[in-house]
């Protein structure tokens, strides 16, 4: 039997084997961006394949949360922002001036992040010419397309920078014996903050808890599609291990090697690609810059689109419409509103520089949503919130424990850290 689909794409059937990778690769795609690419190199670049253990964790404690937000999703028919106001009013006062902060500034440095490569490429080009035109390309793209062609955009952007970054460790040939070693957790000298952004920092933030969405916008709403959004999520963290794995690699095996010391922002990626001419070639050297400029303008989309989400659907609550109302959904005022809010109040910021005050109050709250949306599943999927049968496993209760524990005390230094920068 072929499969149907209703007006707004829900699929009635289960797709074939072939066809299940869908939003977990969207959201695993947004989340790798240029920040865990440079991460992933500096850790490399410093303590050889002695933290890779550290980045196995933090695929597995990312496919634990992701999973979470996606089985609430399907278990209960309702959005995440749904289940945290039956938390109270605590979550909605968190989540409401953490999502228009955090629009704010994330819109001026995922511009700037991907104009990084492009203005390397084009040296002849202002920077910001590039920032503004990635931001304005990512509103376009996300304003006129539905969820099926941004999907289609984000595999081809994924496909890019997963053949340029593999194919770039496997160039560089790794040590796999000494990968092996570096399965085995150890805590080389200076390596603890190191460790914790690896195991808590790659692929992504608030990105996470916009699966649940994707799904929606697949046609994935029924409990009878859990088992196809275990293995669409944990296939597409499988793939983000071996994306920032092969960043590990060439960091180690080339910047190491290299004997260099790059940038630890996102300018860092710009200093590799000139170790790659002098080692490699202009042709390896340019590859890469396509391939950073794939994983970041991946992210813009992602953010435009998810985020854009989240925010239609916290609105639409707010104001009293509820999730299923039009204005709260894909394309309704509301997503349209944040698409802008993410585009063109930023472009200030690429001119002006960012605000102290502003920094610092998306320090505090971007520092704290990771820990916010593992303490807040615990209570969502544990008690009559969801379904007995798709409640927690003690298994899964000890990952998210763990995971709000360390991204408890990763937030608290990263706070900390934000503070005394700018104080």
């Amino acid at each position: 039997m072929s499969e149907e689909t209703t007006e707004r794409g829900i699929e009635l059937e289960p797709p074939k084997k072939w066809k299940i990778i869908g939003p977990g690769l969207v959201v695993a795609a947004t989340g790798v961006g240029a920040a865990d690419m440079v991460s992933t190199l500096v850790a490399g670049s410093k303590f050889g394949y002695g933290l890779l253990w550290a980045l196995v964790i933090g695929v597995i404690l990312k496919i634990v949360l992701v999973e979470g937000a996606g089985r609430y999703s399907l278990a209960t028919g309702k959005t995440i922002f749904e289940g945290w106001r039956t938390l109270g009013r605590w979550p909605v006062w968190y989540f409401g001036p953490y999502i228009i902060i955090w629009g704010f500034i994330y819109g001026a440095s995922a511009m700037a992040s991907t104009a990084l490569p492009l203005a390397a490429l084009f040296p002849g080009v202002p920077q910001n010419v590039f920032a503004i035109g990635t931001g304005l390309a990512g509103c376009l793209l996300v304003w006129f397309n539905r969820y099926s062609v941004f999907e289609k955009i984000t595999a081809v952007l994924v496909g890019l920078m997963f053949i340029t970054i593999v194919g770039l460790a496997i160039i560089a040939v790794p040590d796999v014996p000494a990968m092996l070693a570096g399965l085995i957790p150890r805590l080389p000298t200076g390596s603890v903050l190191y460790t914790l952004a690896l195991a808590g920092g790659v692929g992504g933030t608030i990105t996470l808890a916009a699966y649940g969405y994707w799904l929606r916008e697949k046609g994935w709403v029924k409990p009878g599609w859990m088992r196809v959004m275990r293995i669409d999520n944990t296939m597409a963290y499988v793939m983000t291990g071996i994306f920032v794995i092969s960043m590990m690699v060439v960091g180690t095996e080339v910047v190491a090697a290299a004997g260099v010391t790059i940038d630890a922002g996102d300018k860092g990626l710009i200093d590799l690609s000139e170790v790659l001419n002098e080692k490699y070639g202009t042709f390896i050297g340019k590859a890469f810059l396509v391939g950073f400029f794939a994983a970041a303008f991946s992210s813009v989309l992602g953010v435009w689109h998810g985020v854009s989400l989240m925010f239609a659907d916290f609105w639409g609550n707010m104001r009293g419409k509820g999730s299923e109302h039009k204005d709260s959904q894909a394309h309704g005022k509301y997503f349209r509103f944040y698409i802008l809010w993410l585009t063109f109040p930023p472009m200030l910021l690429l001119l002006l520089g960012k605000p102290i005050g502003l920094v610092l109050a998306y320090g505090v709250l971007g520092s704290l949503f990771m820990p916010f949306l593992a303490i807040t599943l615990l209570p969502l999927l544990n008690t009559h919130r969801v379904p007995k049968e798709w409640r927690n496993r003690w298994h899964t209760n000890t990952a998210l424990v763990i995971t709000a524990v360390l991204f408890i005390w990763l937030g608290i230094y990263q706070l900390v850290t934000t503070i005394l920068k700018y104080v």
